[in-house]
């Protein structure tokens, strides 16, 4: 069943990519960072893949990430700010959030303060929720959107930039393999299928919050 789950998560963010483009990237990164578990770990390397193709530039890829996760940023604060906390760990199950990830996200923030929002960024599992406590903080909405927009310009760039690279050597083993943008997006999956798995498990093993 999880593999067929990844299978068909790494073909629905192939799909979406080569629909539309870099606006399926901002679409793909909106939906994660709305505490959606749609991992960038799948998406960002897989555009950064195609920027190696010559369809997608580097630095537009990144924007496009980060444009994304500020708007599903946005979804994710004002729920936060408007109650939307119990509703998350009540039935956050339904949509593989676990209420574990969502107390690390607030105890990461209750640390390091607004600052955690740019570092959670460069974190994973983390970076997926924070905006969640930053709304039930209240954060200031500026500089919330500056420390998102620059962590998460960082951590797409990076990303895309290891696919981009993948993608180079890729091409180099022949042509027996360079035309496969679906296996690609395959081997790329293979990291996020187990993060996915464990949160699955997690999640169904959890007792329910009262």
């Amino acid at each position: 069943m999880i593999d067929r789950l990844m299978t068909a998560l790494s073909m629905f963010i192939v799909a979406t990519i080569s629909a539309m483009g870099y606006g399926g990237i901002v679409l793909l990164m909106a939906v994660e960072s709305a505490c959606v578990p749609l991992p960038s770990e799948v998406t960002m390397p897989f555009s950064g893949y195609l920027v190696s193709t010559g369809r997608f530039g580097l630095n537009a890829v990144a924007i496009a990430g980060a444009v994304g996760c500020l708007l599903g940023s946005y979804v994710a604060y004002f729920i936060g700010a408007n109650g939307g906390r119990r509703l998350l760990l009540k039935y956050g199950r339904y949509v593989l959030i676990a209420p574990h990830e969502v107390e690390l996200a607030d105890r990461f923030f209750d640390r390091w303060g607004p600052h955690a929002v740019f570092t959670s960024r460069l974190l994973p599992v983390v970076r997926t929720f924070i905006a969640l406590p930053a709304g039930v903080a209240r954060m200031r909405l500026a500089p919330f959107t500056i420390y998102t927009l620059v962590g998460s310009y960082l951590w797409c760039l990076g990303l895309a930039w290891a696919g981009m690279k993948l993608g180079e050597q890729w091409k180099n083993l022949g042509p027996y393999f360079h035309r496969f943008d679906g296996a690609i997006a395959v081997l790329l999956a293979v990291g996020a299928a187990a993060m996915l798995y464990n949160r699955i498990k997690g999640i169904a093993a959890a007792p329910a919050p009262e």
